[in-house]
C-alpha cells in the first residue's frame, strides 16, 4: 500500500484545471449570491444568522466524529460568546465552550498568521480536561511516535483505511504545511486552497485526536480569507455530515495513491461547498422569518420574560418546540410562579402571538401564531 505522503514529490499536489474550472465557476456564483443576500440582512439579523450557523457548525463538526453535543448547551455557549440573550438556555460544558472559541477564532481572526502555537492552542481548547473520552491524550502538542492509523472493524479483523506519516516526521511535516499555507495565500485560488488545506492537514494527522475538527476549522479560516469576511453564513461541516460516507470514501481514495493529482478530492470539495451554501438558504430564511414575526408584532406590549420566551420559540422553528409550550415549561424558563406564567401566556394568546394547540392528552400547550 502506498500513501500519498510516501511519494517522492510529496507534499506537491496537482489537479486538472480544465475539469475543475466549471465547478469553480458554479461555486463562485453560489458564493456571490449568498454574500449579496447577507448584505441585505443588516447587522442585527446577521448576528442571529451567525448564531444559527455557528450552532449548526459546532454540533455537526462533532457529529462527524461520532460525538453528540446537546444543541441547547451549544446555543447557550454561542449566545454568550456573541453577546446574545441566553434566557432559557442551559449551561455549556468547558469542552463546548472550547469548541466555540476555536470556531470563532478560526473565522473572526482570519487575518492573523497561522502558527504551530495557534494550532496547538486550538487543540488544548478542544480537550480542556486532557482527555478524549476516558483516554488521556497529549494536549496542545504534536502526537508521539506511536503509529497513527484510521481503522474500522472488530479486533483482529481491523481494516486500515489510512496510516499517517510516522510521529518523528510530524514536526517537519507541519513546518512544510505552515510554509505552504502562507506562501499559497496570494498565489492560489482561495476555494482550491481551502480544499487542499483540509486534505493536507488530515493527511499529516499531527494530533492524537481532534484532527478532523481542526482541519474543518482551518478550512473555515481559508474560506474567510478568500471571502475577506469574519462571519460564516453557511456550515460546511453540516454538509459534510450529510455526505459523511462519501467524504470518508474520497479521503481514503485520495490518500491511497501513486499520484499527486488531487482532482477527485477537489471535485468533491467544490461540490460540497456549493451544496453547503445552498443549504444555508434554509437558515437565512429562518432568520428572515424571525424578523418578519417581530415586525408584524412591533406594536405588541410585552415584558422581557415574554419576549425571551417568544424568542426561544422562534429559535426552535415551526413545530420545533417538542410538546409545545406549557405553563410548566414557562415557569421553568422564565423563573416565575405558575400563576404568573398562566397570566403571561394568556396575555400572549389574547394578543394573537400565541395560539393553543389542538388538545392532545391532558396537558394544554401553545405555539406561536406562525
Amino acid at each position: 500500500m502506498t500513501y500519498i505522503w510516501q511519494l517522492k514529490n510529496w507534499p506537491k499536489m496537482t489537479w486538472e484545471s480544465d475539469s475543475l474550472l466549471p465547478l469553480l465557476g458554479q461555486a463562485r456564483l453560489a458564493q456571490g449570491n449568498l454574500l449579496g443576500r447577507v448584505k441585505r440582512l443588516g447587522f442585527e439579523l446577521g448576528e442571529e444568522a451567525q448564531a444559527d450557523i455557528l450552532t449548526e457548525e459546532a454540533v455537526t463538526t462533532s457529529a462527524i466524529e461520532g460525538e453528540r453535543l446537546n444543541r441547547q448547551a451549544v446555543r447557550s455557549s454561542v449566545a454568550r460568546h456573541l453577546g446574545l440573550p441566553v434566557a432559557g438556555l442551559g449551561p455549556a460544558t468547558r469542552s463546548i465552550d472550547g469548541l466555540i472559541e476555536v470556531l470563532l477564532n478560526a473565522t473572526q481572526n482570519y487575518q492573523e498568521p497561522l502558527t504551530a502555537e495557534k494550532l496547538k492552542g486550538w487543540h488544548a481548547a478542544l480537550f480542556p480536561t486532557g482527555h478524549s473520552g476516558f483516554h488521556k491524550i497529549r494536549v496542545g502538542q504534536w502526537r508521539g511516535k506511536e503509529p497513527m492509523r484510521v481503522v474500522s472493524g472488530p479486533v483482529g479483523r481491523e481494516k486500515i483505511h489510512f496510516e499517517a506519516p510516522p510521529g518523528e516526521a510530524v514536526e517537519k511535516e507541519m513546518r512544510l504545511f505552515l510554509s505552504w499555507w502562507n506562501s499559497e495565500s496570494q498565489k492560489m485560488d482561495g476555494l482550491l486552497r481551502a480544499g487542499l488545506a483540509h486534505f493536507y492537514f488530515v493527511t499529516i494527522h499531527p494530533l492524537e485526536d481532534g484532527n478532523g475538527r481542526i482541519a474543518r476549522a482551518l478550512t473555515d479560516t481559508a474560506l474567510a480569507q478568500d471571502e475577506k469576511l469574519g462571519t460564516r453564513y453557511y456550515s460546511l461541516s453540516s454538509q459534510i455530515m450529510e455526505e459523511r460516507e462519501e467524504y470518508y470514501r474520497v479521503l481514503e481514495k485520495s490518500s491511497k495513491t501513486n499520484s499527486a493529482d488531487r482532482t477527485d478530492w477537489l471535485t468533491w470539495f467544490l461540490g460540497c461547498y456549493q451544496r453547503a451554501i445552498e443549504r444555508s438558504d434554509k437558515i437565512i430564511g429562518h432568520v428572515l422569518a424571525k424578523a418578519d414575526f417581530w415586525q408584524k408584532h412591533a406594536q405588541a406590549v410585552m415584558n422581557e420574560r415574554q419576549k425571551k420566551i417568544v424568542n426561544r420559540l422562534l429559535d426552535t422553528g415551526r413545530g420545533g418546540f417538542q410538546g409545545g409550550l406549557t405553563t410548566r415549561k414557562y415557569v421553568s424558563m422564565a423563573k416565575v410562579s405558575r400563576a404568573t406564567a398562566f397570566r403571561e401566556i394568556s396575555d400572549l394568546v389574547e394578543k394573537r402571538i400565541l395560539r393553543q394547540n389542538p388538545a392532545k392528552g391532558r396537558s394544554v400547550n401553545y405555539d406561536l401564531q406562525w
